[in-house]
């Protein structure tokens, strides 16, 4: 495995190169902010009545409209959210200067044919493992955020190396930047998504509090068991790895977490995740995300509301001092 840090790379592919950032959602705004900080010329591409313009402005960041960004772009990062990236590519080609690069922090809108662009543009992509506000709080305390990096297509012979110089200027390479391809990094992410960290995980948190509250168990007791110590497992594994946290807690835990947790996690969960990954793979899920949003996102926002009135976040509330 190719893992390459901040002395492995030159910065000079982005030197003199004008980024334009499209979008200043989670990723965007952390992107920009690390490469403003990093000397990189940025401009931050939004719509004309964006709410977020007044926001990046104040932050010090130059802000156009998406086409104004473009045009005289160098590299154009598409930070936006996934599902409408292909409308948003059809906007901007006309912009797009001839040998541009075009860039992505996730592989889906490549993988299912969300994006098809022109032949002369480099696509690259750089993908930190990790929610960008946490990518810029590490780069503000010195540190990085391990990343994914990808070349596509190298229409000019230096994708490669605008790849790994973004991936630098952004603080990634402080930690490492790891070698993939666009169809790894998108199939492995939603898998994750909704299989494990995402999907599974928080299920399994309102699987067990639901159990213990239909047996007798007060609600927040049930919740400070199921929930409440979820950030203690989460920064054992993250500090000794899975095996140093089963080391760390004690033998009851241990022991109660080995004759149950295979109960739990049996063959036929693992025959269902590999279900959602050949669905994955199958751009099945691609198809619903697309449905999804041309239809506007009802079935997210019925989640939403349901998930805010469940007992579980009710409980939540409680807790916290929030009610």
């Amino acid at each position: 495995m190719e893992w390459l840090r901040d002395s492995d790379i030159d910065p000079a592919p982005l030197a003199g190169r004008r980024v334009a950032i499209i979008g200043y959602g989670n990723q965007g705004r952390a992107q920009a902010l690390n490469l403003h900080d990093s000397g990189v010329h940025v401009t931050v591409g939004l719509r004309g009545a964006s709410g977020s313009s007044n926001e990046a402005e104040t932050a010090g960041l130059r802000v156009a409209l998406i086409e104004d960004a473009v045009a005289p772009a160098d590299i154009v990062m598409l930070l936006a959210p996934d599902e409408i990236h292909g409308a948003l590519y059809r906007e901007i080609e006309p912009h797009l200067r001839h040998g541009a690069a075009l860039g992505f922090s996730h592989g889906l809108s490549v993988r299912f044919g969300f994006v098809e662009p022109r032949a002369d543009l480099d696509m690259f992509l750089l993908a930190p493992k990790g929610p960008g506000t946490a990518l810029r709080s590490l780069y503000r305390e010195g540190k990085g955020m391990i990343a994914l990096w990808a070349v596509h297509h190298d229409a000019t012979g230096d994708a490669k190396g605008i790849a790994l110089a973004y991936g630098r200027a952004v603080g990634c390479a402080r930690a490492g930047l790891i070698a993939s391809s666009f169809a790894e990094e998108a199939e492995a992410d939603l898998f994750n998504e909704q299989a494990v960290v995402w999907g599974g995980v928080p299920e399994l948190l309102i699987a067990g509090f639901e159990t213990l509250v239909a047996g007798g168990v007060s609600a927040e007791v049930a919740y400070l068991e199921c929930v409440g110590e979820l950030h203690l497992i989460a920064g054992l594994i993250e500090a000794r790895g899975i095996a140093g946290m089963r080391e760390a807690i004690s033998n009851t835990a241990e022991l109660g977490a080995l004759v149950g947790g295979t109960r739990i996690v049996d063959e036929s969960v693992r025959e269902r995740m590999a279900q959602v990954l050949a669905e994955v793979r199958a751009g099945r899920f691609a198809e619903q995300l697309r449905r999804e949003e041309a239809d506007g996102y009802p079935r997210l926002e019925s989640a939403r509301t349901s998930a805010r009135e469940a007992l579980i976040e009710q409980t939540r509330r409680r807790l916290s001092g929030e009610d």
